[in-house]
């Protein structure tokens, strides 16, 4: 039977899954759903964001920016463990009204400038359509001040949070209780 945290059957945690659980609770207080979700191949999620940081850092791009990607991303695919998880994660990064307005899709939402408007508007194009995206849109980005090394690094941190999130929505991991309260 599914737990309460997904909709697989726990699996027995192996010494990796073990480790991201006590990371948890040093980090958060509890062991968050999505690592039961992924205590089934706990490499497969540390090698994932491994990669989404490695890519961030090396693209030069700031926590705050990070954050945008994450917000604009998970708003787009109408999934809100991140959104709740990264509020807590960076309180104060972002205004809540900056915050709102992302999650709200608004393009030119409070306290963002207009690179971040243009990176906002890119994430939400990645996401919610790929394929439709062109050289003009990817000049809007060099427009607003964004390197090509940026708009990669920005393009692929935002497709890794998709996978990310793909997992975690298509396997029922809900946003935990306590992301939820607060």
């Amino acid at each position: 039977m599914a737990n309460r945290a997904n909709f697989l059957h726990d699996p027995e945690p192996d010494l990796e899954a073990r480790a991201i659980f006590a990371e948890d609770v040093e980090s958060w207080g509890f062991v968050m759903n999505l690592s039961l979700l992924w205590s089934h191949q706990p490499r497969a999620l540390e090698g994932l964001l491994a990669l989404a940081r490695q890519v961030a850092t090396d693209g030069g791009l700031t926590p705050r920016q990070r954050y945008l990607i994450v917000l604009a991303g998970s708003a787009a695919r109408e999934s809100s463990y991140c959104v709740l998880a990264w509020q807590r994660k960076l309180p104060g990064l972002l205004e809540p009204p900056t915050v709102a307005g992302v999650v709200a899709g608004d393009p030119g939402a409070p306290g963002l400038d207009d690179a971040e408007c243009a990176l906002v508007g890119w994430v939400r194009r990645v996401v919610q359509s790929p394929a439709t995206t062109g050289p003009g849109d990817v000049e809007a980005l060099r427009v607003a001040g964004y390197s090509e090394r940026e708009i990669f690094a920005i393009t692929v941190f935002a497709a890794l949070r998709m996978a990310f999130s793909t997992v975690n929505d298509a396997l029922g991991a809900e946003p935990d209780e306590e992301l939820r309260e607060g």
